[in-house]
């Protein structure tokens, strides 16, 4: 049977995706598709987890626009992950999986041998009832967490910390997995899925697995409220405003945008102009970096 299903889905008589496809009752919904929420569990978020997320709308500690176009949006509360996991050697209880809407994958709430829950990354695979743990002589499996030193090579990871400590920064949205390519003195060899290759010290923590999730990237948005829903305001192209407004704006119809290249609203090149700063010290680790041929 299953055999026969992946013949039909070689031809495309068959989709293997888990994504909602609704009726197209209007233009907007025949064009939407939406995530099938059908395998997560329909409880309450865990209260002692929250924290009030008041809205920034892309402004800084001054009140500075650094990040245009934002604004608006459902309310929502965040939920405190577990991005160090340093409960070592203590097994939890996979209790929920649950949808957070201040991130890409999903998560779930696991209970400790002692009563302490958290949230943490839910890796694909990762069911209720299953047992995570957490340390050096964890098991090699999905929702396990080990210091780098201590997984095997070709292992497929996610949650992944820069410095050790620090918690979890690479490869955390839904899909995505770093791969473990080497081990060589105090570090470990990751190809991340930007297809950067860097070194990160061999201390450091990671979960085995990749996210959940994976077909978030395949959702289709519809149409523009469902945006605005997000937090996203509208983005106008700059050769439609005024030249007071925008470098590329003014002139009679539709002109192009001139030479030398793009620019932003403020005249610095937008386009093949490298922004990281030459003196970081992370640079000597990484050993190619995303997009190089």
């Amino acid at each position: 049977m299953e055999h026969d299903i992946l013949r039909e889905a070689a031809f495309g008589r068959v989709k293997l995706m888990s994504n909602k496809v609704y009726k197209p009752t209007t233009n907007a919904r025949r064009n939407m598709t939406g995530a099938d929420y059908s395998g997560l569990s329909k409880v309450a978020p865990e209260k002692s987890l929250l924290q009030p997320l008041n809205k920034k709308a892309g402004r800084n500690n001054r009140g500075v626009i650094t990040v245009r176009h934002r604004g608006g949006g459902n309310r929502k509360k965040y939920r405190v992950i577990d991005f160090k996991r340093n409960k070592f050697d203590m097994p939890a209880e996979v209790l929920t999986l649950e949808y957070d809407p201040n991130r890409s994958a999903y998560i779930s709430l696991i209970q400790y041998e002692d009563g302490v829950k958290s949230y943490i990354l839910a890796p694909s695979g990762l069911k209720i009832g299953d047992t995570v743990i957490s340390g050096p002589n964890a098991d090699i499996k999905p929702g396990n967490a080990l210091p780098l030193a201590n997984i095997p090579t070709g292992t497929v990871i996610h949650n992944v910390e820069l410095y050790p400590g620090r918690g979890g920064q690479l490869a955390r949205s839904a899909g995505n997995a770093a791969h473990l390519m080497a081990k060589e003195g105090p570090y470990a060899l990751l190809r991340l899925p930007s297809g950067e290759i860097r070194n990160v010290p061999a201390n450091c923590m990671a979960t085995i697995g990749h996210v959940g999730n994976e077909e978030h990237e395949n959702i289709k948005i519809g149409k523009a409220g469902r945006k605005r829903h997000m937090g996203w305001r509208p983005t106008v192209r700059g050769s439609a405003m005024n030249p007071n407004d925008h470098p590329h704006g003014g002139g009679e119809g539709r002109t192009s945008i001139g030479m030398p290249s793009p620019l932003t609203p403020w005249g610095k090149p937008a386009l093949g102009r490298k922004t990281r700063k030459r003196k970081k010290k992370s640079n000597q680790l990484i050993v190619k970096r995303r997009g190089s041929k």
